[in-house]
């Protein structure tokens, strides 16, 4: 489905860029392939346009996604706190990038809000509540890269599209589609993409860059959670599995070595949803859901565990030890048993 922006909003918004404008643009914490292909592919189409823009995240993030032009313009506000305070608090214009609520910056939260500066969401999450001037929300987008492509035409009808943006956005599609095999592509997406490499991008380097450069640790880790720490609950077509904060230091984790993991599960047969838990160095449990078909494992996340995303896609945390963790996922899981469960199976 081709999101429709709302003229008056765009209109508004294109009076205010004819002129050269300071401009920020975000994203929200540990920023995936999406998150950072949206910064840097608005982030090099605005710089194009002869403005003077600073990207700013809250987190480092994986290195794999580090290719894209623009990477080494980006400030992590956990290493540079006062230059990105500074580029807020000087920003004409924000721009928050694949988010849906101010919490998702963690710490960046009030220097990215208390300032005077126009306020801009664009993002494909459910139910936005980030306080904004403009809020241009599609939850049927496949990918925010996807929204970006639309909202650079719809600013810029005759923009002739660059293979450094093209690259960029290709990649945040390309990674929130599972390589575009998830239920969120449609054909629409796929024009897009086609338009993407008429630019004469380089897809190949991108795919490789993305998959075929994992370290060996993360190779090896990789093995350790798939026979060692995966844990299938067949009556409820379910599987999950447990790091400690221990177990990840065991193999030198770094950002991005869990990316993906959770998908694995589902290539089971008859696995229907997967569950990350992942010990948080500050106390508790971030969690990753995954699903196939109808389970929305957004609900999910949502009841149960502080947290949302998308149907198949969501995130959320626990506020407890792990075996907590572990035990109130086996709760819930019950409690979706009508749609987990074959008919005849046994409970746990």
């Amino acid at each position: 489905m081709i999101p429709v922006f709302n003229p008056t909003l765009i209109k508004e918004l294109k009076n205010f860029l004819t002129e050269p404008r300071k401009i920020a643009i975000t994203t929200h914490y540990k920023p995936d392939g999406d998150a950072i292909g949206s910064l840097l592919g608005l982030y090099n189409f605005l710089t194009s346009q002869k403005h003077k823009v600073k990207a700013i995240v809250p987190s480092d993030y994986p290195e794999f996604i580090s290719f894209m032009k623009g990477n080494d313009k980006v400030i992590n506000y956990e290493n540079k706190p006062k230059q990105a305070e500074k580029y807020f608090r000087e920003a004409e214009i924000i721009f928050c990038l694949d988010f849906n609520e101010q919490s998702r910056v963690e710490a960046m939260q009030h220097i990215m809000m208390d300032n005077s500066a126009i306020k801009v969401v664009i993002d494909h999450h459910i139910e936005p509540q980030i306080k904004a001037d403009y809020v241009f929300s599609f939850p049927q987008s496949c990918a925010t890269c996807e929204l970006i492509y639309y909202f650079i035409y719809a600013l810029k009808s005759d923009y002739k599209m660059k293979s450094d943006v093209a690259e960029c956005l290709y990649t945040g599609i390309m990674t929130d589609t599972g390589s575009f095999r998830f239920s969120s592509m449609t054909a629409d997406t796929h024009r897009i993409v086609a338009a993407l490499m008429d630019t004469g991008m380089d897809h190949v380097k991108i795919h490789e860059s993305v998959s075929d450069t994992f370290t060996e640790d993360r190779i090896r880790f990789l093995g350790y959670c798939l026979r060692d720490k995966m844990q299938l609950i067949h009556a409820f077509h379910a599987s999950y599995i447990s790091l400690s904060l221990t177990e990840l230091d065991q193999f030198n984790h770094q950002t991005g070595d869990t990316e993906g993991i959770v998908n694995y599960p589902l290539n089971i047969k008859g696995v229907k949803m997967s569950a990350l838990f992942t010990e948080k160095e500050d106390g508790g449990v971030k969690i990753s859901f995954r699903s196939k078909g109808n389970f929305s494992v957004r609900d999910m996340a949502k009841k149960f565990f502080n947290g949302g995303g998308h149907h198949n896609a969501a995130g959320g945390r626990f506020d407890g030890s792990m075996d907590e963790c572990v035990e109130h996922f086996i709760s819930a899981l019950k409690y979706y048993k009508t749609e987990l469960m074959d008919i005849d199976a046994l409970e746990i």
